[in-house]
């Protein structure tokens, strides 16, 4: 498999105004991308082009960035001869709802999901959809290293703007929950992170019945995620617990990530919605062979799916290589801990209205909690330690090796040891897991630390030979 160069788990994301996160460089992706659907349309034209010329349709977050990224890439689809629909403010997962309900031959997505205001990030979708796979990733990579020319002033492409979007897919959201599983009477804490659910969130659930008590709400450009939101799930149970709601749903910067609390402040990951989504879809007999989770899932999730008669399998970091395994078993439910839930019998793609509106229902069909829903479920202890990656520097090494061994063999086979890169930052994860809290917060310092010495004597990439 190629090894990409600006992509990663997610799309493409970095710190503003350090490449690729630049206005030529996004704008180069644009057209490098843009020249690709040029070539792959048909020339049939699609709902709402203008002509016969392949569109794009692009949503942002609420970054300050966003404005000058969408500016860049609708330079770049203008000069490859691409159509682009600018939708403003709107959620990843809309995005991607609105690109295969119009017909359009990508969807784009302005933003850096759970990273603060200073990073961005551009997701890319299909036609269908879904993220890109790797294939077209390492395709655009290649065509943006290559010239690029606009094309002749009667090709260009031209802009024009969707201002239904939001609607359309408040509509879709309040269909994924059946008619006659409504949220009357419930008091329902939404933490949007001032990021791009802000407003389509509330309108999902009080449509639905719900009374809304919305925190994370009130965008600056410069506050998205700042101590709030599903990365920050403590604001979420305070704020249940100050206004004495019965439940809280947290979303990241772009909604596709979902963190939940109950009436007593008591915080629900993605591991334990997984599950309890499971067992709905099991009890209502509704087909569900298996549950996708990643390198990073809870083993005790997949210890209590197994004696509930389910399969679980372990996909790489990232929803899109959900997905892909998801696709291969022909499962329909999967996610990460972090909150990246995908139920495919409802959306093509990560969604946290979409998963927060499924877990109510079941809230509501069997009348219990998220807390008797998740009964039969008993996580381990999991530590999570982020270690710096110095520029130039290998990740793996002989050295890091000999020290995951080390803490292997003094968990003498209780417990997990994952060292990985991470996709959207320059860091080094370092994740112990093991029954007891205090042991795994323990070996994952111990490890981090000798990690960190391993990376800083480990000799440089460039300097390193083949």
């Amino acid at each position: 498999m190629q090894q990409h160069r600006i992509f990663g788990t997610d799309g493409v994301r970095a710190r503003v105004g350090i490449p690729p996160m630049t206005p030529q460089a996004v704008m180069q992706l644009a057209q490098a991308f843009g020249s690709i659907l040029v070539e792959q349309s048909s020339g049939s034209g699609c709902s709402g082009t203008m002509g016969d010329r392949p569109a794009v349709v692009v949503g942002s977050d609420t970054r300050i960035s966003c404005s000058m990224l969408e500016a860049a890439l609708q330079a770049g689809f203008a000069a490859a001869g691409v159509d682009t629909v600018l939708c403003g403010v709107l959620p990843t997962p809309a995005v991607a709802y609105i690109t295969r309900l119009r017909g359009f031959q990508a969807g784009v997505v302005v933003s850096a999901s759970h990273n603060p205001f200073e990073d961005n990030g551009i997701k890319l979708f299909s036609g269908r959809g879904d993220k890109l796979d790797d294939a077209m990733e390492a395709a655009i990579e290649d065509r943006m290293a290559q010239p690029q020319a606009c094309v002749p002033s009667r090709q260009l492409g031209q802009g024009w703007r969707l201002p239904s979007a939001a609607g359309l897919y408040v509509d879709f959201c309040q269909r994924s929950l059946p008619a006659d599983v409504g949220l009357q009477g419930m008091r329902i804490v939404i933490d949007a992170a001032h990021g791009a659910c802000h407003e389509v969130a509330t309108e999902v659930f009080e449509r639905l019945g719900a009374q809304v008590v919305a925190v994370g709400s009130a965008p600056t450009g410069i506050n998205i995620n700042d101590g709030v939101g599903a990365t920050c799930p403590q604001h979420l149970a305070d704020a249940v617990c100050h206004h004495h709601a019965d439940v809280g749903i947290a979303l990241d910067g772009d909604g596709d990530r979902l963190v939940m609390a109950d009436a007593a402040g008591r915080i629900f990951d993605g591991d334990q919605l997984l599950y309890l989504l499971a067992l709905d879809a099991r009890r209502r007999q509704e087909s569900c062979d298996g549950v996708v989770g990643t390198v990073m899932s809870n083993f005790g999730l997949e210890q209590a799916l197994l004696a509930q008669g389910m399969g679980f399998a372990r996909a790489d970091v990232g929803d899109r290589h959900v997905l892909q395994l998801l696709h291969q078993r022909g499962w329909h439910l999967g996610g990460e801990t972090s909150g990246h839930i995908l139920c495919l019998n409802r959306h093509t793609t990560g969604d946290g209205i979409i998963a927060a509106l499924q877990v109510l229902g079941a809230m509501r069909r069997w009348r219990r909690d998220l807390t008797q829903l998740c009964e039969g479920l008993t996580l381990h202890a999991q530590c999570l330690i982020s270690v710096p990656l110095p520029a130039g520097k290998r990740w793996t090494s002989e050295s890091t090796r000999r020290c995951v061994n080390h803490t292997e063999r003094a968990l003498k086979g209780q417990g997990r040891v994952l060292l990985r890169l991470s996709g959207t930052e320059p860091v080094v994860r370092v994740m112990i897991e093991c029954p007891q809290a205090q042991r795994a917060a323990r070996l994952a310092r111990a490890l981090a630390a000798d990690v960190a010495q391993a990376l800083a004597d480990s000799p440089s990439q460039a300097t390193t030979t083949a």
